[in-house]
């Protein structure tokens, strides 16, 4: 029985690796439906093209790749998503995953890696690289201060610095409205209800580091 031709969206601001993966997944017998620069033109390309599987980078200006997986979660799309970044930090692992992603790969994984785990993925089967793996299993046995994820430690971090919340988002590459649910989990986790006692708290539990000296 022939195998099922399974179909991709790309999402890379970078446009040559765009046309790397294009070429790369159409030569191994993929169909590569449509292409996206950002979060929010894979969102609307996305209910467009239903493709089964969309390679999702993260950080991309004019819509963060975290972003667009919530959106494609609240709006339950058929698509798997799996996250193709160069980023392996706890934060963008665990907000993509929060999110709603399927699986999590670094750019340089193998091709052979990638393309099995784009199969796993329209098969709704979670794919992880071994170092994402490894980081998620020391989090899970070992949680964080407070619980705040790696995300909202950055939060935290430029909140300190006194960091407005557009500032933030443009950091970070995520939006305003993203920035603000942040905060509201640090406020919530930390038992504060304002941006000065958040920064107190940090300090004091040891999430900022020391207390600034002054």
């Amino acid at each position: 029985m022939a195998e099922r031709t399974v179909t991709l969206l790309i999402v890379d601001d970078h446009p040559v690796v765009r046309d790397g993966l294009r070429g790369m997944f159409a030569a191994a017998g993929f169909r590569v439906l449509g292409e996206a620069a950002d979060g929010v033109a894979a969102v609307l390309l996305a209910a467009e093209l239903d493709p089964d599987v969309i390679l999702m980078d993260l950080r991309m200006p004019g819509g963060s790749g975290v972003d667009a997986i919530a959106e494609l979660t609240r709006r339950a799309a058929r698509a798997r998503v799996l996250v193709l970044t160069t980023y392996d930090t706890d934060s963008d692992t665990l907000q993509a995953i929060e999110a709603g992603a399927t699986g999590y790969l670094l750019k340089d994984a193998p091709r052979d890696e990638l393309f099995g785990a784009v199969r796993a993925a329209a098969e709704g089967r979670t794919v992880l690289s071994p170092a994402v793996a490894s980081r998620l299993v020391s989090r899970v046995r070992s949680p964080g201060n407070d619980a705040l994820s790696g995300r909202e430690r950055e939060v935290l971090r430029l909140v300190a610095k006194g960091t407005s919340n557009r500032a933030i988002a443009g950091v970070l590459f995520i939006s305003e409205a993203t920035v603000k649910t942040h905060l509201t989990h640090i406020y919530g986790k930390l038992g504060v209800s304002d941006r000065a006692a958040a920064v107190a708290v940090g300090y004091d539990r040891g999430i900022l580091g020391g207390a600034p000296a002054g």
